[in-house]
């Protein structure tokens, strides 16, 4: 089931938490089109 098929999704993922590659990939495989992913460090 594709939840997010056909979505378009724009990733900001946390150094010190999970990185955005790690949620591209979840959000890839629930159908999304990732159309930036990026890793920051929010201090």
């Amino acid at each position: 089931m594709a939840l997010l098929k056909g979505k378009k999704a724009i990733i900001i993922g946390d150094r010190d938490g999970i990185p955005g590659q790690a949620i591209q990939e979840c959000a890839e495989s629930a159908g999304a089109q990732v159309i930036y992913a990026s890793t920051e460090c929010f201090v």
